[in-house]
């Protein structure tokens, strides 16, 4: 199964639509058969323990280094950004659109 590392906003903007989009995200990935990593999870682990900004960034960092693509939602993000510029370092194949991800992949969920 392909996973797929979810990069979009975080501190722009509202931080509970920005986690909420993350999750729907996630659902969809969900029902088409992905294995999706919400970094933005971290969120509600940060309630209860919270650490540096930095900190997460490293861990979501090392997450990307795992999964096989990475999906860019929109919207202005550093942090984001960060994760787009590890992908490429990588290799992995990075999406735009859910529309784009099911292109590439739709021999391979099918």
């Amino acid at each position: 199964m392909i996973k797929v590392y979810i990069a979009s906003p975080y501190t722009k903007g509202d931080v509970a639509i920005n986690v909420k989009k993350q999750i729907d995200t996630v659902d969809v990935l969900i029902n088409k058969g992905f294995v999706p990593f919400a970094p933005l999870y971290f969120h509600f682990q940060h309630l209860v323990h919270p650490r540096p900004y930095e900190d997460w960034i490293e861990l979501d960092l090392k997450w990307l280094e795992v999964c096989d693509c990475l999906l860019r939602l929109s919207g202005k993000s550093k942090g984001a950004d960060k994760e787009v510029k590890k992908a490429r370092k990588l290799g992995l194949p990075i999406f735009y659109s859910l529309e784009d991800l099911y292109k590439f992949y739709h021999g391979n969920i099918i």
